[in-house]
C-alpha cells in the first residue's frame, strides 16, 4: 500500500490524511514560546535577587539557583505544558498546531521530555540555528527533536468548508424533470455559476441587472422557460445541470466498475477469493 507524504498509516493500515504545520508558521509558533520563556526566566531570577537582597537566600546558593531556574525553564517547563495539553503550548495554540506522534496519537510525557531535552541544544544554545536547519530539509519541518522523539507538529486549524449547494427552487421542482438544459454552452454555465456563488455578495441593483441579463442569454439554449424572477430561474439552472452531471459520473463509474468486475472472471455479486 502506497503512502503519501501527507498521509500518516494506522494500526489498522488505514491511511489519514494529515495537515503538518508549515515551516514558518512552526518557527514562530517556537519563537512565541521561547519570548515567554525568557520573561519566565527574567520574572524568577527577579525573584530569586530580590530573596537574596532580603536576605532570606544566601549568595553562595545562587549559582545553584541559577541552574535551576534555567533547567526549569528550558525542560521542565515545557514537558509539563506539553504533557497536560497534549502537545499544545501557546506558540503553538497561536498557530494552530499541536505535537503529535508520527501515527498521529497523541505525544505523552516522553515524546514532550525528549523534545525539551534536545531543544535546550537546538534552541537554546544555537540560538535556533540548527531547527531551523533541519526543520528546513525535512517533509514536515520537524526540527532535531522532532525526529528523535518521533513526533511533529500537525495543523489543528482547517479551512471553512464551503456551503452545500444549493437544490432546485421548491416552485421548478416540477419543471426540473422536463427542462432541457443539455444545449447551455459551458462559458455561459460556468459565468451563471459564479453569478450565483457571489449573488449574496452584491449590491442588490447590480444583482437584479446582471441576473436580468443572463437569464435572457440563458432562456435562448434553455427549454421550457419558466415563468419565474431572472434569479430564481438561473439557481434552478445551475442545480439541474449539477444533478444531470453528477448522475452522469456516477452512472459512468458504475459502467466502468461492471467492465472491470466482467474482464477479471468475477461475477457481480459475488467476492474475489
Amino acid at each position: 500500500m502506497e503512502v503519501a507524504q501527507d498521509e500518516i498509516l494506522t494500526g489498522e493500515a488505514v491511511a489519514l490524511d494529515v495537515q503538518p504545520v508549515g515551516f514558518f508558521l512552526r518557527a514562530l509558533g517556537t519563537l512565541i514560546d521561547v519570548v515567554l520563556g525568557v520573561l519566565v526566566f527574567v520574572l524568577l531570577a527577579l525573584v530569586a535577587s530580590w530573596l537574596i537582597g532580603q536576605s532570606v537566600l544566601d549568595a553562595v546558593a545562587l549559582p545553584i539557583l541559577t541552574v535551576t531556574v534555567l533547567v526549569t525553564v528550558t525542560v521542565v517547563i515545557p514537558t509539563v505544558v506539553e504533557t497536560m495539553t497534549r502537545g499544545r503550548s501557546l506558540g503553538k495554540l497561536a498557530v494552530g498546531g499541536r505535537i503529535v506522534r508520527a501515527d498521529g496519537g497523541a505525544s505523552g510525557f516522553r515524546q514532550a521530555f525528549i523534545r525539551a531535552l534536545v531543544g535546550v541544544f537546538e534552541i537554546w544554545l544555537t540560538l535556533g540555528a540548527v531547527a531551523a536547519l533541519v526543520g528546513a530539509f525535512t517533509p514536515r519541518a520537524q526540527r532535531l527533536g522532532d525526529l528523535m522523539a518521533g513526533t511533529y507538529s500537525e495543523r489543528t486549524r482547517t479551512p471553512r468548508l464551503p456551503a452545500p449547494a444549493a437544490g432546485v427552487p421548491g416552485p421548478l421542482a416540477a419543471w426540473a424533470q422536463v427542462a432541457d438544459v443539455a444545449r447551455l454552452p459551458d462559458r455561459l454555465s460556468r459565468r451563471i455559476a459564479q453569478f450565483v456563488q457571489n449573488a449574496d455578495d452584491m449590491q442588490p441593483a447590480a444583482r437584479m441587472r446582471l441576473a436580468a441579463s443572463l437569464a435572457a442569454e440563458t432562456a435562448a439554449h434553455v427549454s421550457p422557460v419558466p415563468d419565474v424572477d431572472a434569479e430564481t430561474f438561473l439557481r434552478a439552472v445551475v442545480a439541474v445541470r449539477r444533478d444531470r452531471e453528477l448522475r452522469a459520473l456516477q452512472l459512468e463509474d458504475q459502467r466502468v466498475a461492471a467492465l472491470t468486475a466482467t474482464a477479471s472472471g468475477v461475477p457481480r455479486g459475488f467476492p474475489a477469493r
